[in-house]
């Protein structure tokens, strides 16, 4: 029997504090309600998902080194400020062989401070998603379902 595919959902720094934070920027649904959708729709599409948040880079970087040990299929990483400071990160996923995730952003990041024009993650990532909302998430992760079960080519 097949095992059914794992994929985690990495949140970065202050996504903790969605629906209080700057609601005019990233929304007032909480990281708990946008995990709750995406539980429903990993059922509808036979995948599982774990859920990680973190505000400390370091924590970030260690889960990532976990990634080439366990049965993750991909990820759906959204890093936060970490985007436009992190080069830890990003070498941390540089040690998985054939990275498989999604860069998402609530925001448009192409709007607003310059400094937040630039990932170190873009680059290396299937694909980037920002402006959407909390929606960026859910059209991440169906694409990323896509690419794991062979109907998108990566």
């Amino acid at each position: 029997m097949n095992e059914i595919p794992l994929i985690w959902v990495i949140n970065g720094p202050n996504l903790n504090k969605l629906g209080s934070r700057e609601v005019q920027i990233y929304g007032n649904k909480t990281l708990t309600e946008i995990n709750q959708d995406l539980s429903k729709i990993a059922e509808t599409h036979s995948v599982k998902l774990d859920f990680f948040q973190s505000n400390h880079e370091g924590e970030l970087v260690d889960l990532i080194h976990k990634a080439s040990s366990s049965k993750v299929s991909g990820f759906i990483f959204n890093p936060g400020a970490f985007s436009h400071t992190s080069i830890a990160l990003r070498d941390a996923i540089s040690t998985i062989k054939n990275p498989m995730f999604i860069e998402v952003h609530l925001s448009n990041i192409y709007s607003r401070e310059k400094f937040r024009h630039f990932s170190y993650f873009s680059d290396i990532a299937l694909g980037v998603i920002c402006g959407f909302g909390y929606r960026g998430y859910f059209y991440g992760l169906k694409y990323l379902i896509e690419c794991i079960n062979g109907s998108k080519k990566t």
